[in-house]
């Protein structure tokens, strides 16, 4: 085994124990030095590992044989290809300009180093998925994201809007988590098999094979079930509708990690496990189906809600929502490369604009509120442009990283041919219209415009969690963010620019998943369709002017201008007089709300009625203390017979002889 892959996965685990077992000890500069020396090292090796694969050097293989059940084995191993390499080197890259950024926006916060560790901890869990050669890895990797965003997400402690999302988080992964652990437990179950290779191979093969469920209905297709159960999982953690509600929620966290989970870890989980599992989603036209059509829903839905939103993160939050459910319908075409392509652009322009905002944050004394900004263009000009490119890459602008990706996932889905194809392209393309209105809706109010900072009703949210009021106060003006804030901003905006026209020809048209993606072309015709009318980067730029995507991104653009820099009143008009739509959209279509009724409420009706009726009722009252009852009674009758007096004993036991003789007096005669 390669060193350098030892050192892309564990360098970051080093740091992550050095930061957190010996905090106090290293102090803070220590803290953030060893996790970023540790992360550093890993992009290193990644980088390396990635150069070695194009070379034609692959890996499969086992690092650690910790258990054999049988024919079952249970280690640790290593699948490196050009998948893996691709989403070792895009962790590593956003987490260590998160590293360098979190010195300046976590400066004063008490739990500094703990911090570090968390976010070098979480680094290393997504390693461990993404460079997984077998399904139990894949799962621990999978559960550790998961933990690590938990106590991330809930890292201000003392603030109960944390502790809440946190666990809403963590309670809406057990359910995507219960389907994916039925569909390992499928697979186990019928390829006998943890490993990915021998999973693969035999799939073709069990084709045909179908599961029953009794009284639920008809037979289905045992890959069918295995796949939608293990979507579920991916579902749950890259925030498909309806397992998405976590992700807005998780805004509560501080906002390097904002960044890191909805840029290069969790959410992108469950995008990479699907392709990685394109050899059994390509035997299912239904569970292809059903991606795309999830994956459709979560592209424009959710998308609407960014238009309401005022936080500066939550805008941004429910652009990743959106983003990734482009991801999700391009998985569901069979577009594998496509959403990996992606996650790839994505990634970069998705961290640049978190980090951004963190640094408008900063700027304006932790106020989240958009209505509260307003003319910060001349006061923050590195955070404007960088937000600028951002915004320019999130929305398709031709020549930019996101319209390579997201243009080449519109035009695969257009010729899609699996069950709701239709409704996904009409949603992403109408996305494109909703992504480009909300995007400059946040750019205009946070950086043109009348400055509106100030205010006496301006409030926002502490960076400790402190509900009092924050903000400009009148007379202060914003500021530019520190080098150490602005300099990771500037390393993303260069990706978030260029990589696009420089990846699309060898990842989508090269050979470059060739061996690691498997689509049936034949059955599954999109990405073919597409490469046939791919001439490259440049003229796919120069086409887009011509496309429907870019007049409806252009039109999303106008749009947002006119509404919040021409004519400001009109959005409040318009609010009023779709009172009940912006009620819908503000209330997230209720989907909190029916949450809390039906599963929340419904659980705890359900244990409210096991323990009155099981625990209380049947239990206590009649196994506990029914029994105890009994035996009470018995011995009250019993005792009415000890009396005290020797020949009531006497009489009982003559009685007792006469009635035992009489009994066996039939059988002595005999």
């Amino acid at each position: 085994m390669k060193t350098a892959y030892l050192f892309a996965a564990f360098a970051p685990l080093v740091g992550a124990l050095a930061a957190g077992l010996f905090g106090r000890q290293i102090g803070r500069a220590g803290a953030h030095t060893v996790t970023i020396l540790g992360v550093a090292v890993s992009l290193a090796a990644s980088l390396w590992t990635l150069a070695d694969v194009l070379a034609g050097n692959t890996f499969d293989g086992t690092l650690y044989m910790w258990s054999v059940v049988g024919g079952l084995n249970f280690q640790v191993g290593f699948l490196v290809d050009t998948l893996t390499a691709t989403m070792m080197c895009v962790v590593t890259s956003v987490s260590l300009m998160v590293h360098i950024y979190t010195i300046g926006y976590m400066k004063d916060d008490p739990g500094y180093q703990r911090f570090f560790a968390y976010i070098s901890l979480f680094t290393f869990s997504m390693m461990m998925l993404v460079m997984a050669n077998n399904f139990l890895q894949l799962f621990f990797g999978w559960e550790a994201v998961g933990l690590v965003s938990y106590l991330l997400i809930g890292f201000w402690y003392t603030r109960p809007s944390a502790i809440y999302a946190n666990l809403k988080a963590f309670m809406v992964n057990r359910v995507g988590d219960f389907g994916f652990v039925l569909g390992i437990g499928l697979v186990v179950a019928w390829f006998g098999s943890l490993d990915y290779a021998a999973v693969f191979q035999a799939a073709p093969g069990l084709a045909e094979e179908t599961v029953g469920f009794g009284l639920w209905g008809p037979e289905w297709s045992l890959l069918t079930v295995t796949c939608i159960c293990l979507f579920i999982g991916a579902m749950g953690k890259s925030a498909q509708f309806p397992l998405h509600v976590w992700l807005p929620d998780s805004m509560e966290g501080p906002t390097p990690i904002s960044a890191l989970i909805h840029a290069a870890t969790m959410v992108t989980a469950g995008i990479f496990m699907v392709a990685r599992m394109s050899p059994l989603f390509e035997l299912s036209d239904v569970a292809l189906g059903v991606v795309i059509t999830i994956g459709a829903i979560t592209a424009l839905f959710m998308g609407f809600l960014g238009v309401v939103q005022n936080d500066i993160k939550r805008v941004i939050a429910y652009s990743t929502l959106s983003q990734l459910g482009y991801m999700t319908v391009a998985l569901g075409a069979s577009a594998y490369s496509a959403a990996i392509f992606h996650l790839m652009t994505h990634a970069f322009f998705k961290a640049l604009l978190f980090l951004a905002a963190g640094s408008v944050i900063i700027g304006m004394h932790h106020d989240q509120d958009i209505r509260n900004m307003g003319g910060l263009r001349k006061y923050m000009p590195i955070t404007w442009i960088v937000s600028l490119v951002g915004s320019l890459a999130l929305i398709g602008t031709p020549f930019f990283s996101g319209f390579y990706s997201k243009d080449a996932i519109i035009e695969a889905t257009k010729f899609a041919t699996v069950p709701g194809a239709g409704f996904a392209y009409f949603a992403v393309l109408a996305g494109v219209f909703v992504t480009a209105f909300y995007s400059f809706r946040m750019y205009f109010l946070v950086f043109h415009g009348s400055e509106r900072w100030g205010r006496a009703d301006a409030h926002g949210e502490d960076a400790h969690g402190d509900d009092e009021h924050h903000g400009l106060a009148a007379g202060d003006k914003p500021h530019e963010s520190p080098l150490v804030v602005t300099l990771p901003l500037v390393l993303l905006a260069i990706p978030s620019a260029l990589i696009g026209l420089y990846t699309i020809g060898p990842m989508l048209a090269g050979d470059f998943f060739q061996g690691v993606i498997h689509v049936d072309a034949d059955r599954h015709p999109a990405m073919a369709e597409f490469l046939q009318r791919f001439h490259g980067w440049a003229a796919m730029g120069v086409h887009a002017f011509s496309t429907a995507p870019f007049w409806l991104a252009l039109a999303g653009v106008v749009c947002a201008y006119y509404c919040y820099i021409v004519n400001p009143a009109l959005p409040a008009a318009i609010r009023r007089s779709m009172s009940g739509v912006y009620a819908l959209l503000v209330n997230k279509y209720y989907l909190d709300r029916i949450n809390d009724f039906v599963f929340a409420g419904g659980a705890r009706l359900l244990g409210k009625g096991l323990w009155r009726g099981g625990d209380q009722a049947l239990i206590d009252g009649l196994v506990v203390n029914g029994s105890a009852r009994v035996v009470g009674w018995f011995a009250s009758v019993t005792r009415l017979v000890q009396s005290g007096y020797i020949y009531h004993y006497a009489i009982a036991m003559i009685v007792g002889v006469a009635a035992l003789l009489w009994w066996f007096a039939p059988l002595l005669k005999r």
